[in-house]
């Protein structure tokens, strides 16, 4: 017989868990860092900014009643990582969460685009994914296995008009094709790993005075007639980190206001 004794507001609790957070400073990351803090996770918060915009996440869950504390690291850096995952381990004593989060974007055209400039996109946004899942993966593997969620984009399914960003597309299509294949790895340790695919956001680099023009065009293009606000990518993280996505793994959720359908 089947059970229907289900708590629906269970399967999405976080209490007890522990989470990372990579890109925690700002934007998408800082959103979801806050939001899994609200779902009664404690929070390593990971960024490289300088701004104070790490300082504030950790301020603002602590102000919640939230549990939280910071490194300033470099996902360019896998040791920097290890250390961010030993820092949670001493204080915490385990890792079941992890987003990622950290990620640059920038365009220029790919005859004109030099070496250092694609590569520092890759770094970041590819190679910065591996380095964060493998380091969260060795101490999700000690605590009995974890949810990775990695932040992709939608440029890594599609070509976007107008914008000439070979290396941004690529790194985020391989933030993707990364994402099912360690899931397809890590799957009988418990591990699952999933991305998320935004479409055009508000972020703070997208809605900078100078970027209304473009702004405009994205949502122009959007078949839902906006960008989406940054706390919308917040559900789908939520989802894929908690026991209500139990049997989800190598899943890319694509959240873009309906622009690859068209």
């Amino acid at each position: 017989m089947l059970d229907f004794n289900i708590n629906a507001a269970k399967l999405f609790d976080l209490s007890g868990r522990v989470a990372m957070v990579t890109g925690a400073g700002s934007g998408i990351g800082q959103c979801i860092a806050q939001a899994l803090a609200s779902a009664g996770a404690k929070v390593t918060c990971f960024d490289l900014r300088d701004d104070g915009g790490l300082a504030d996440t950790v301020q603002s869950i602590k102000s919640m009643g939230g549990d939280a504390i910071s490194y300033t690291g470099d996902v360019c850096d896998f040791e920097s990582l290890r250390s961010a995952v030993q820092l949670t381990e001493d204080t915490y004593g385990r890792l079941d969460i992890a987003v990622n989060a950290a990620g640059i974007a920038n365009a220029n055209p790919a005859l004109d685009m030099q070496l250092d400039q694609w590569q520092r996109v890759i770094d970041i946004n590819l190679t910065g994914i591996w380095h964060s899942c493998k380091a969260q993966a060795e101490l999700m593997e000690k605590s009995g296995g974890g949810s990775i969620v990695n932040i992709a984009s939608m440029s890594g399914v599609i070509v976007n008009r107008g914008l000439e960003q070979a290396h941004y597309n690529t790194s985020k299509a391989g933030v993707i094709h990364l994402t099912k294949s360690l899931a397809m790895e890590w799957v009988d340790k418990n591990i699952r790993v999933n991305s998320i695919s935004p479409g055009y956001t508000a972020t703070p680099m997208n809605t900078r005075p100078e970027m209304i023009h473009q702004t405009k065009e994205f949502e122009r293009q959007t078949p839902m007639g906006r960008m989406a606000r940054v706390d919308e990518m917040v559900g789908p993280a939520i989802f894929l980190s908690s026991d209500a996505a139990s049997f989800c793994t190598g899943v890319d959720l694509l959240v873009d206001g309906g622009f690859v359908c068209w």
